[in-house]
């Protein structure tokens, strides 16, 4: 026997093997839908008895498997179900002839066979026969599970028959020896009727009714013949017997503690010690074919209606004589080389016992000594199995590195050099089974920083692994998508070298197949190669206007060693129609934080939600959802779009400044001017204000606000007439309207003594009432003082005022208007006044009437310009650069 059946379980030494087949030209689908029905009859309450029988059913079972059916009658094939169809009458003789030829290759075991016939009809489908049903169809068969009930009644009639017949064998000396195959030779020539030969002759026959018991239900009187047997063949050291014998013990034993079955699929049974039920169907259709599903497994343990009947078991193992024994049959099975299919089939069954038992450490030192069973010359399909196997059977005990282990072997495997068509498909299907073991997760949103879990190096192997067989299956989209994950996830733990390495593969990959996220479905959400930082306000905060372009800023950083050229760079939203436009940057190696804004247009009004941000790099285009970025809660950031309106710039006659009137900021402004004066001038500010989008302007509305309120004002600062530029409404796209503000001061320079005494040590006299401030800055720095234009000078003697004020427009237009929305434009106005004259000294005089005096003032021009002062009644006094002299004017009262 050279096949192990990797599906074995100690209950089934309990069942009896019939094999379903089809004979001749049967359509797959339709054998597997009768041979599930078929599958369906797992156990059988026999009449007359209240004994159950229960089935193990086979689609493909190897002829030499059944020669060790006289060693554990449960191998041995004792009934066949052929499936077949037929046209016709004439085809009926040659389907005959092939059903009798099928029965020739189990004859000498088989108890009874049946034949389903489908298809034909007529005088031959009407006669009645035991051995053959006929169906007109597949659809057709309504009393399969009938017929294969009846069929089970009848191979229960020869089993007991035989049980009966071995139990009560009366021969004595004549007991034939029971073999198996590669003993045949080894007998021959023996004395057989020495001592040691008829115990030995007597133990294998009562190993051998032991197995007959167990499989016709009296679970009692096999416990009783395999003790029996194990004193007999312990005696004469028959070891590969002895083994079977304990074996036999341990499976009654499994079935007595654990009604619910070893095999992972729990099924109601009646357990009882002359009638235990199974746990019903434990094989799928297939079994054998198919690797198990540890997944389903459950561990109920001894179930509570059992315990008397385990009581009255006198010769029943307990729990942990179970596992000795089950060590001790192995250890005889080790010492025959033949039997290691044997010996590994019981290793499995003795590690199912264990995972229900909970003893994973034991199961695992079984699982290791299964490694290591030499089964001869494998085929590398069986080699896979063999390690498949092994793979879930630890993850069934709870080593999950371990099973990945194995199943990283059998991938390995599929690929061997030796095989002609290398299976890179089932390759890559066992390579990401592998990943939970390796506690490895194709979601990024698994990973967060610092927390990895696993060995690193371990898992970039595995991937690099799952790279390899992507491109040699033929899928180059999947290499991408998995070499953009290990950048991903695993750039912590990758050396600049392996970094370059990395990259230079993806871009190799992404030139024959561009990378994107419809490769494989994942919701990672995640980009690959940039870190971001997304900071979305609230919706009250704002609103983006249709038509108009919108930015949304980002801060990247670059993490690799070099330069990094990200393009198609643009928003991904949901919601209102909206026009990307895409950027394109190039962020220099591991740099810092990088802002990036990104623009586009919503074509409609309503809302719109961000949802996140798209990009191609090296080639791989990825989706980048908020919700998958750290730090970000939201799942989308919602703005809401108001329709069109009108958009306006304007340009001055002045320049522009860089100062900013406090308290406002210079998001609020759309630009500043500035303009010195002296106290008293008026200049005129030219405003050209141009309609520059699509809508029309039809409302237009101006106010100013002076926001400096250290200075008292005399007069109107900004004053405008603002009708002629209303007459020019709407105003069109492309058109553009003038409007003339003007701009007059008036401040009070008066009570600044500090300066009249600054004027006084340069030598001009001061003397009188100081009701005026002095020059700016064109008089001699005292020598023992710091220079008035020193920063402390500036500070301490400054002689500018400052006035600033903003000029706020209000217009709208469009469908904007109609919704009561409306666009504010603001120009800020920095005006920086000087002294123009100044008193230095101020007195009184008499005069010839008692109506009039004389006023006598010192009248100082501290400007670089020529000026002429003017008073009612009196002459004008000129003045130049920097002159001081003395005026007389005449006061009337």
């Amino acid at each position: 026997m050279s096949v192990p059946d990797y599906m074995q379980c100690a209950e089934d030494h309990q069942t009896v093997l019939v094999v379903v087949q089809p004979v001749g030209i049967v359509p797959e689908d339709q054998f597997f839908r009768i041979y599930k029905r078929i599958a369906g009859v797992s156990q059988v309450s026999i009449r007359d008895s209240q004994r159950l029988l229960y089935i193990r059913y086979r689609h493909h079972y190897l002829p030499e498997n059944n020669e060790w059916g006289d060693f554990q009658t449960h191998r041995k094939v004792v009934g066949l179900i052929a499936i077949t169809t037929c046209g016709s009458a004439k085809e009926w003789p040659q389907t005959a002839e092939r059903f009798h030829g099928q029965k020739e290759v189990y004859s000498s075991t088989l108890y009874d066979s049946r034949l389903l016939v489908f298809g034909l009809q007529g005088e031959i489908a009407e006669q009645q026969r035991t051995d053959v049903a006929f169906y007109p169809s597949f659809e057709d068969c309504p009393d399969v599970e009938k017929r294969v009930e009846d069929f089970v009644g009848s191979i229960f009639i020869v089993l007991e028959s035989k049980r009966l017949d071995r139990a009560t064998d009366k021969s004595g000396d004549k007991i034939p020896l029971l073999c198996v195959p590669f003993e045949k030779k080894d007998f021959v020539g023996l004395d057989t009727d020495s001592r040691h030969y008829k115990k030995r002759c007597q133990g294998r026959m009562r190993k051998h009714v032991g197995d007959l018991c167990l499989q016709a239900g009296m679970l009692q009187d096999a416990l009783v013949h395999y003790h029996m047997a194990v004193e007999l063949l312990r005696g004469v050291n028959d070891f590969l017997w002895l083994g079977a014998a304990l074996e036999g013990l341990c499976s009654v034993s499994v079935i007595f503690h654990y009604p619910g079955g070893t095999a992972g699929k729990l099924v109601g049974r009646k357990p009882s010690i002359s009638q235990p039920a199974d746990a019903g169907k434990r094989h799928r259709p297939g079994a054998q074919e198919v690797l198990i599903d540890p997944g389903a497994l459950t561990a109920n343990g001894i179930s509570a209606d059992t315990s008397t009947e385990i009581g009255r078991a006198k010769n029943c193992l307990s729990p942990e004589d179970i596992i000795d024994k089950y060590k001790e049959a192995i250890s005889y099975y080790g010492k025959y080389k033949n039997a290691g299919v044997i010996e590994l089939e019981a290793c499995v069954k003795a590690v199912r016992v264990l995972a229900i038992q909970k003893r994973a450490r034991e199961a695992s030192e079984f699982l290791q000594n299964a490694v290591y069973i030499n089964l001869g010359q494998l085929s590398e399909e069986e080699k896979i199995q063999r390690y498949s196997i092994l793979s879930e059977l630890y993850e069934l005990i709870g080593f999950h590195r371990k099973s990945a282990f194995f199943k990283r072997v059998a991938a390995m495997q599929c690929v061997a050099p030796t095989i002609p068509e290398p299976g890179w498909r089932a390759c890559y299907k066992l390579l990401l089974e592998t990943l939970p073991g390796y506690s490895l997760s194709l979601d990024p949103k698994d990973f967060s920083k610092g927390t990895h879990r696993g060995w690193a190096a371990v898992q970039m192997r595995l991937l690099h692994e799952l790279v390899y067989a992507s491109r040699r299956m033929g899928n180059p989209g999947l290499s991408v998508r998995h070499l953009s994950f290990l950048l991903q996830t695993m750039l912590d733990f990758l050396s600049d070298q392996e970094k370059k390495e990395v990259t230079q593969s993806l871009e190799n990959y992404t030139s024959k197949c561009p990378g994107g996220m419809e490769v494989i479905t994942l919701p990672d959400g995640s980009n690959h190669f940039l870190f971001v930082l997304f900071v979305c306000s609230s919706f009250s905060d704002f609103q983006w206007v249709q038509g108009d372009v919108c930015e949304v800023q980002l801060m990247v950083y670059n993490p690799m060693p070099y330069e990094l050229r990200v393009e198609n760079m643009g928003l991904l939203t949901s919601g209102v129609e909206f026009e990307s436009l895409p950027a394109a940057l190039s962020l220099p190696a591991e740099s810092g934080l990088y802002p990036v804004t990104l623009v586009g247009v919503p074509r409609t009004a309503g809302n719109i939600t961000v949802n996140g941000y798209h990009t191609s790099v090296f080639g791989v285009t990825s989706d980048c959802l908020l919700e998958g970025l750290p730090g970000v809660k939201s799942s989308g950031c919602l703005v809401e779009v108001i329709p069109a309106l009108p958009r306006l710039q304007l340009s001055t006659s002045l320049p522009r400044s860089a100062h900013t009137p406090s308290p406002m900021s210079k998001e609020e402004l759309s630009s500043t001017v500035s303009v010195q004066l002296f106290n008293g001038e008026t200049q005129q500010l030219t405003i050209t204000l141009e309609n520059f989008g699509s809508e029309d302007i039809e409302t237009l509305e101006l106010t100013s606000k002076t926001v400096s309120t250290k200075e008292k004002v005399f007069g109107e600062f900004l004053s405008w007439e603002l009708e002629e530029a209303l007459s020019h409404l709407p105003l069109k796209p492309g058109q553009a309207v003038t409007l003339t503000v003007n701009i007059k001061v008036k401040l009070d320079f008066s009570g600044q003594e500090n300066l009249l005494q600054d004027l006084n040590d340069d030598g001009i006299s001061v003397t009188g009432l100081p009701i005026s401030s002095p020059l700016r800055q064109v008089l001699k720095p005292r020598p023992e003082t710091k220079p008035v234009s020193s920063e402390s000078g500036k500070a301490e003697y400054s002689h500018i005022k400052t006035l600033e004020a903003v000029l706020n427009f209000k217009y709208s237009g469009g469908a904007g208007k109609v919704e009561g929305y409306y666009r504010e434009l603001s120009l800020g106005v920095h005006v920086d006044v000087e002294p123009s004259v100044f008193f230095t000294r101020v007195s009184t005089l008499p005069a010839t009437s008692t109506r009039q005096c004389h006023l006598l003032l010192d009248i100082f021009n501290p400007t670089e310009h020529e000026l002429t002062v003017s008073a009612k009644n009196n002459q004008d006094l000129v003045l130049h650069a920097s002159e001081c002299q003395r005026w007389v004017m005449s006061v009337l009262f």
